[in-house]
């Protein structure tokens, strides 16, 4: 392919152009912020499983602890009235009184019992409501978190873009001019090597940086400058300017 050195020399502004948008998109797509923002996503959805399920055992403690609440004070009220009807005087018959007594002994060790289970169960909800609190508060400070990371993501983002366009923008005027032949083959190697056009500077290929040998500097040498050279090792194509080296 033959191309006036001037269009060859100008493929290096348009490979800086490219270099550039590709280091800012891979800037973009690799954001401190992006890394801990996927973690502590990850993270506050288990979280949100953990919070449900903590939540079940504390309202299922709490019907529990009511029950046993109800079932203590019903007996308690037993109690209650069957002394006050001793102490009244209501029951006179002496195998009632006895019986009455005796009923009032397994009430007072049914409300033991009761007690004992009932203060079980508040423990138990305690130390489950602790859990959900602590859950909480872990849920609270990974929305605290998030919020400042996507704030920092965003302004960050938002600076790269910003660069990108006018990169974007620049390119256009930089490949004014330049023949199709050419410009689809930089194009073409572009979307192969990340890089289409690469100056040989001291005889090294700027892609690749691979130093050519004597026989591909030869080559290279003897061709005409308007001819379009591909570096042997990479086939990007190489851009010859006083720098070259020949």
């Amino acid at each position: 392919m033959k191309a006036d050195p001037t269009h060859q020399v100008q493929l290096l502004d348009v490979a800086e152009l490219d270099r550039r948008v590709a280091q800012l998109r891979h800037q973009r797509s690799t954001l401190p912020e992006l890394a801990e923002i996927a973690a502590l996503t990850a993270e506050r959805t288990a979280l949100t499983d953990q919070v449900r399920d903590a939540r079940i055992v504390v309202d299922d403690l709490t019907v529990e602890q009511a029950k046993a609440d109800r079932e203590v004070e019903q007996v308690r009220t037993r109690r209650e009235r069957d002394r006050t009807r001793m102490d009244t005087g209501q029951i006179t018959n002496p195998k009632d009184l006895e019986r009455m007594q005796h009923e009032l002994v397994s009430l007072e060790r049914r409300i033991s019992t009761l007690e004992d289970a009932e203060l079980e169960v508040m423990e138990k909800l305690e130390e489950a409501q602790q859990v959900l609190d602590g859950l909480g508060i872990r849920a609270d400070d990974i929305d605290a978190r998030l919020a400042e990371l996507v704030a920092a993501r965003d302004e960050k983002q938002a600076g790269i873009d910003a660069s990108l366009a006018e990169v974007t923008a620049a390119r256009g005027p930089a490949v004014d001019g330049v023949p199709d032949a050419l410009l689809a083959l930089y194009e073409r190697l572009r979307e192969q090597k990340g890089i289409g056009a690469a100056l040989l500077r001291a005889r090294q290929c700027g892609g690749c940086n691979m130093t050519l040998d004597a026989s591909e500097l030869s080559r290279i040498r003897s061709a005409p400058v308007d001819e379009v050279v591909r570096c042997e090792e990479c086939q990007r194509i190489l851009v010859r300017t006083d720098e070259s080296g020949l």
